[in-house]
């Protein structure tokens, strides 16, 4: 019997490390949405979790904490990282206001409401406004401490939004390295990252960089299209993609700063389907190619070169066409969806055109080929393990009748 046990112990061990491996388990996570409210045609947020739900899909991220929203997505699926407004950071530096706002905004919709995330402020290191720097982490450990003291505080976690200029070096990546002028504070927030095992987010936007030089940027390399790519000549990894180059030198940069093992997770990005005449490459077809490729990628839960075993989480911008949004026109149109829910482009999601329509029948469709494969092996040493199994009871069962 003893040895029965460790030949069906060997047996599950084999199969949960192929599993591991090759995602039988572990399945598809979702991608994340940035859900913007900056429109005047917006729909109601009852449809728009409609609309989620009918694209399966359940990570999405809200610039404020609307309480209409956060009614609305009570006791559905979707996980919710909501912000704290960069004029509330002052506030909010003092651990009594903290429990105020986390007892008014945060407590009354826990756990009903699927709160997983709090964005404390965005982009405040690159802000214009300088003074607002000095209240971020006092900020955001004065919002910490103030879910620990209500006990939510290992089910939400709090960071900070990062603009990519918050980077003095970004290529190679293993070149990259944050502003001096923003280190000191840097260091403190990096320092709360790591006692919290919080993620640091980052904004990243490939578009910007072949907008400002067409002839130099490869656009194939920003869309995720198949390209050459490039070589980092200090560590000889190779990236096919802008976006997860700046995202591993964004951990360069982390480490430079001492710090290792903090996730690092992109919050926004998109590519805009429609721009000024100076706005080069703002259209729909590169809109389409860059959010589909993004999609195929997550698909695959794949990370980054410098991290290729830790899925890289993205969160698209955005779920809707913003006509309210200022400055050029590419501002107001980076939507997967028109206000009243249609497509702008088909990304490979199969979604009804109407919200008030059916949800039964939509569904990502997007499916990559080496998905395909996976869950075709995953099958196939299913059946084998399956058949060890049976091979080994049944012998097992023979011998003690014999």
């Amino acid at each position: 019997m003893a040895l029965l046990c460790i030949r069906i112990a060997m047996i599950l061990v084999l199969f949960l490390a192929f599993s591991e491996n090759y995602g039988f388990l572990r399945g598809v996570t979702s991608l994340g949405i940035n859900y913007g409210q900056v429109g005047n045609n917006l729909p109601q947020p009852e449809k728009v979790l409609d609309l989620l739900s009918s694209l399966k899909l359940t990570k999405a991220r809200i610039y404020d904490t609307n309480p209409q929203i956060l009614t609305a997505f009570a006791n559905s699926n979707v996980e919710l990282i909501v912000t704290v407004e960069n004029q509330m950071l002052a506030v909010l530096m003092d651990p009594q206001q903290a429990f105020q706002w986390v007892s008014t905004h945060i407590k009354p919709y826990f756990p009903a409401t699927r709160i997983t995330g709090i964005a404390v402020g965005n982009e405040v290191f690159t802000d214009s406004d300088a003074t607002l720097l000095a209240y971020l982490v006092p900020a955001i450990v004065s919002i910490h401490g103030a879910l620990a003291q209500l006990g939510l505080d290992s089910y939400i976690h709090v960071s900070t939004p990062n603009s990519l200029a918050v980077l003095t070096e970004s290529y190679p990546p293993s070149a990259g390295s944050f502003k001096t002028e923003v280190s000191g504070i840097m260091s403190q927030y990096l320092q709360f990252l790591s006692s919290t095992k919080a993620p640091f987010w980052i904004n990243a936007y490939p578009y910007f960089a072949y907008k400002d030089k067409p002839d130099e940027v490869p656009l194939d390399y920003v869309l995720f299209n198949p390209n050459s790519g490039m070589i980092d000549p200090h560590t000889k990894l190779h990236y096919d993609n802008m976006l997860y180059a700046q995202v591993d030198a964004v951990i360069f940069a982390i480490a430079r700063m001492g710090f290792d093992g903090i996730e690092v997770g992109v919050s926004e990005t998109g590519w805009p389907s429609k721009g000024d005449a100076d706005e080069v490459g703002a259209m729909v077809d590169n809109a389409a190619a860059y959010n589909k490729n993004i999609l195929r990628r997550q698909f695959k839960n794949e990370g980054t070169p410098l991290r290729p075993n830790m899925r890289l989480e993205i969160y698209l911008f955005a779920l809707f066409n913003e006509d309210m949004k200022p400055g050029p026109t590419s501002e107001r149109n980076y939507g997967l969806f028109q206000p009243d829910c249609t497509m702008v482009y088909n990304v490979g999601i199969s979604a009804l055109s109407s919200p008030s329509s059916s949800t039964s029948s939509a569904s990502i469709s997007l499916t990559s080929s080496a998905t395909k494969v996976t869950n075709m092996e995953s099958l196939v040493y299913l059946k084998f393990m399956i058949f060890l199994t049976f091979h080994v009871f049944t012998r097992r069962a023979y011998c003690a009748i014999v």
